[in-house]
């Protein structure tokens, strides 16, 4: 029986190394669309970010997810994150 690798991700607001389960994905297309990917499978440039309100607020306020995606992001996705957030806890 073979161990299967769990992929980690690295959260771009805290920096800590996470499964790929307890992340959400945002992601950025070619056409410089920004996303909630729930599926972890859209093409394009993803950044992974905690389903925790502080660390979607901290990322808010320090524009990280705008900084990683090189994309300007609307509240309405950080309104989408923060309701997912709620949901999961």
């Amino acid at each position: 029986m073979s161990n299967r690798k769990i992929p980690l991700r690295k959260c771009v607001a805290t920096g800590e190394m996470k499964t790929k389960k307890e992340l959400v994905r945002v992601v950025r297309s070619k056409e410089g669309d920004v996303s909630v990917d729930l599926t972890g499978k859209k093409n394009g440039r993803g950044a992974y970010i905690t389903l925790n309100k502080e660390c979607i607020l901290q990322a808010k306020k320090k524009n990280i997810l705008a900084n990683h995606l090189k994309a300007k992001i609307e509240d309405s996705l950080y309104d989408e994150l923060l309701q997912l957030a709620e949901k999961e806890h």
